[in-house]
């Protein structure tokens, strides 16, 4: 098949916005009027709970993962493999800015995760690592997600995943890109982090939800003029 065929079927894969469906589909919820009305699996979790969160996130590592493992399999012969690179870069895109919801989507964590299984598992396992130690120090998520984008290219590099000098090269560059992708994304959570307004999992909204915008506002609802994440 044509990688240009799977690069597109990349793409709608990532692109199928998970938490949206779900929480219309089961809980007649619209994730994208809820807490920090992001399409994600940190939200889900926060609005909905683990019951909602925990296939979220697992089929949105599925969406990464899926096209970087299978699509290079399934690709002619004489394509070069490191499109499987542009495989996860199509998916992770496809998530962070989704068609079915105006090319906005989530933070594309959990996808990226899934595309860096297929790719560089050993990274996956030192970020998420680092993930897990600053949330256990802070409980604030979007802090541990951050140290873990920027701990990536370090490792990759270190590491050296991939075998030969191009593939190397390219791994190295992806994970920059991802890296920089992710802290994009999150940028409006770095300038309520350097105020000290980011939420944690210490501070439960007045509705009982946990919510990812500044500490204490309804359903973790950003405060007027704040740009939700």
């Amino acid at each position: 098949m044509s990688p240009f065929v799977l690069l597109a079927l990349a793409y709608g894969a990532g692109a199928t916005p998970t938490s949206l469906w779900l929480g219309r589909a089961v809980y007649g919820v619209d994730l994208r009027t809820k807490g920090s009305r992001n399409l994600g699996g940190t939200n889900t979790f926060r609005v909905l709970g683990w019951k909602a969160a925990l296939p979220v996130i697992l089929v949105d590592i599925g969406k990464g993962w899926a096209p970087v493992w299978f699509f290079p399999q399934i690709q002619i012969a004489t394509a070069p493999s490191t499109w499987a690179l542009a495989y996860g870069a199509a998916a992770i895109l496809g998530h962070v800015f989704s068609f079915w919801v105006g090319f906005k989507g989530g933070k594309g964590i959990a996808t990226s995760a899934g595309v860096l299984l297929g790719l560089a598992p050993v990274a996956v396992a030192v970020c998420l690592a680092v993930w897990l130690g600053v949330v256990s120090l802070t409980r604030i998520v979007s802090l541990a997600s951050l140290s873990a984008a920027l701990t990536l290219p370090v490792v990759v590099f270190l590491l050296g995943q991939r075998e030969g000098a191009t593939e190397g090269s390219a791994m190295i560059w992806f994970a920059g890109a991802l890296s920089a992708l992710v802290v994009w994304s999150h940028r409006s959570n770095i300038g309520r982090l350097l105020k000290g307004e980011e939420g944690s999992f210490r501070s439960a909204s007045p509705e009982g939800s946990l919510g990812d915008g500044p500490a204490g506002t309804p359903e973790g609802r950003p405060e007027p003029g704040k740009d939700p994440a």
